[in-house]
């Protein structure tokens, strides 16, 4: 964890000051490192201090500072080690033992910290920090023997070997996510002596048909900049972005503020401060409400809670307007049972007014652990710890949710692709379930009111219709098959299949369904003949068999298979090719049992030329979507590739619907 990355430049630790004396000069660069935040680069320096001073007390000193950078900067097995080597020489300051169980309990040694947050109770019984590390390591204990049900799974496709935390749905359809990332494609080329990585930048990755996500790009100018950017949110029409940007300065501390950046089609306009308070001070972290009249945001400003050691933490505070177009408030300091005296810091509010929070203060896990806040009738927080596995004995932080479900994203440094990294969470409501979408196959658009059927092996069939946004949903069984299979009248019919047989873990599926207008010709893909001939080629049956397919589950039609070849050769020999190839997979339909009646061949040569349409534009952005592909348009293409692969495009065998009231007599 960088409280997160993102506040690391701002110098603010809870570590002990050290007056540098004339004894101990040769550690001075090293503690000049460490106050200015740079614990990174601060730890090979003082280890070369710990090897050359002798003096037993300065070098007990640097050992814990090492230790020091070490728990900052998230390395909690070095941190105990180093912490070990302290408490063994009785460090005269008992925080020691308190940072060192913590450590412990980080690394999931629960037994031992459990003994040293003890020690540190006999020590020192005005802090609540030992008696709440005992209550933690109790319950953490419990919360592993008897997990929640969510499940959580590493977003691989996401997640790089360097930091990668604080997801944000970046669209309605939760397709897409913003997050922050330190990985090697960020804008800045300077490294984070805090952290050893690079300054953080905004990134964003989109999930296409098949559930898989796309590779991770930042964002461009204005949001991503020299500096440190983080932390985004949305608003709930995605339309204004909210974000943390911190300065840095070489070893001076500076401030962070939260920016906001309206829509411009598929970019960010012109980024601007919000001006909550000066920008020497720490505001980040933003939240933004449903109806972006309250924004939530971490901040240890005048007014935040104090710490044991005396500084101010880092608290959720909030400022509030009447309406979108007015200023914000003045700062609002959530106080308690939110803020305690240790860190809250990645607040999210989900739509149902819910607030969900990280704390090291609030007994948990190990490092942050996410909470959730809901108001009671009388007006007071109710605060619950999320458990395990949602919380770890690491940190675990920055989650969000979907609206109408719990499913969503948080951020871990438990053992994963790298530093930080992101998961996503479900939380099953039934054992087995599908949800799906039925679409346009030409365009992609929802399909609202289809009839959709789950026919499954133990002989029950379900009906249900689609909804306004084209979805379905079904409660499935344990050891079944199903078929699911859509219909609308102008469509074909669509169908998918799905099943529960040896899934031993509870499971929620989710498919589309793609319907073809009978109202346009239907392109065969794959189907591939030798030069000059006519002779369906082995790889074009599969295509084929499952046209077959759709002829069975569509009874009635009769349809045309039309055959079409570029404008290369003569006209006479194009129709002639064309009709040979059409009457080629006519004849194979008949092998495969469907009758001769409800098929008719037609060579169409090069006179119906290709409409280019989104798929095809996707796969070859050089042509416009609604472009004919005639030969004074393709031969008026300077690149020869590009002439080809028109030519490609209008070589290709299509089936239109003639009649859907085929009856067989």
């Amino acid at each position: 964890m960088k409280i997160k990355k993102i506040l690391l430049v701002t110098g603010l630790v809870f570590g002990i000051s050290i007056v540098v004396s004339g004894q101990n000069r040769k550690a001075v660069k090293a503690y000049e490192t460490f106050d200015a935040g740079e614990y990174y680069a601060a730890i090979d320096e003082f280890k070369r201090a710990y090897q050359q001073i002798s003096d037993k007390k300065e070098k007990l000193n640097i050992a814990f500072h090492i230790a020091e950078c070490y728990r900052i900067t998230n390395n909690s097995t070095q941190a105990a080690l180093w912490y070990s080597k302290v408490v063994a020489k009785d460090y005269e300051n008992p925080v020691a033992i308190l940072y060192y169980a913590d450590a412990l309990k980080m690394n999931q040694n629960y037994e031992e910290a459990l003994a040293q947050y003890m020690h540190y109770k006999d020590l020192v019984p005005d802090d609540p920090r030992g008696a709440d590390g005992i209550l933690s390591c109790d319950q953490s204990l419990s919360w592993i023997e008897n997990p929640t049900g969510y499940q959580v799974e590493e977003m691989k496709f996401i997640d790089s070997k360097f930091s990668d935390y604080s997801p944000a749905y970046s669209r309605d359809d939760y397709q897409g996510l913003y997050f922050t990332s330190s990985r090697e494609e960020t804008t800045g080329n300077m490294e984070h002596g805090g952290t050893g990585q690079s300054f953080s930048d905004i990134f964003y990755s989109t999930m296409d048909k098949k559930g898989k996500w796309s590779t991770p790009l930042p964002l461009t100018e204005p949001v991503n900049t020299e500096a440190e950017e983080g932390t985004p949110v949305l608003s709930g029409d995605y339309n204004t972005l909210y974000f943390t940007r911190c300065n840095v300065s070489k070893r001076k501390p500076m401030g962070c503020e939260i920016y906001r950046a309206e829509r411009q089609g598929e970019t960010w306009g012109k980024e601007e401060s919000l001006g909550i308070a000066s920008d020497s001070l720490v505001i980040a972290h933003p939240a933004i409400s449903v109806d972006e009249l309250t924004l939530y945001f971490v901040s240890d400003m005048e007014g935040s809670i104090k710490s044991p050691e005396g500084k101010n933490s880092k608290d959720i505070w909030m400022v509030s307007r009447t309406d979108a177009r007015s200023k914000w408030g003045d700062p609002v300091n959530m106080g308690k049972p939110i803020n305690t005296p240790g860190d809250e810091v990645f607040p999210y509010i989900h739509a149902d007014g819910t607030l969900y929070f990280s704390s090291n203060g609030h007994a948990g896990m190990g490092g942050l652990d996410i909470f959730k806040a809901k108001k009671t009738e009388s007006g007071q927080w109710e605060i619950e710890n999320m458990k395990y596995p949602i919380n770890s004995s690491s940190d675990d932080f920055g989650i969000i949710f979907e609206k109408d479900r719990e499913s969503g994203y948080f951020s871990s440094s438990r053992k994963g692709k790298g530093d930080d990294d992101i998961y996503s969470f479900l939380l099953p409501p039934l054992k087995f379930s599908i949800i799906g979408t039925v679409r346009n196959e030409k365009t992609d658009e929802v399909i609202p009111e289809a009839l959709v059927k789950s026919i499954g092996s133990d002989g029950i069939t379900l009906e249900t219709n689609t909804t306004r946004d084209g979805s379905f949903r079904f409660t499935l069984k344990p050891g079944t098959d199903y078929v699911f299979i859509a219909e609308k009248k102008g469509f074909l019919k669509g169908k998918e299949r799905e099943s529960t047989k040896g899934i031993s873990q509870s499971t929620e599926f989710k498919t589309q369904i793609y319907l073809a207008s009978v109202e346009i010709p239907i392109e065969l893909e794959n189907i591939f003949f030798d030069l000059d001939k006519a002779d369906l080629r082995p790889e074009s049956m599969v295509s084929l068999d499952r046209l077959v397919e759709t002829l069975n589950d569509n009874p009635t039609i009769v349809i045309e298979l039309g055959s079409h070849t570029d404008y290369r050769a003569t006209d006479e020999y194009n129709n002639d090719l064309s009709r040979r190839r059409a009457q080629s997979v006519v004849n194979y339909l008949i092998e495969k049992g469907i009758a001769r009646d409800r098929l008719v061949a037609k060579g169409y040569g090069e006179s119906a030329p290709k409409v280019v349409d989104k798929k095809d534009n996707d796969a070859y952005p050089f042509l416009a979507v609604g472009t004919t592909l005639t030969e004074k348009y393709i031969t008026s293409l300077a690149d020869e590739d590009q002439q080809e692969m028109a030519n490609f495009l209008n070589r290709r065998t299509e089936f239109k619907v003639l009649r859907e009231d085929y009856s067989g007599k």
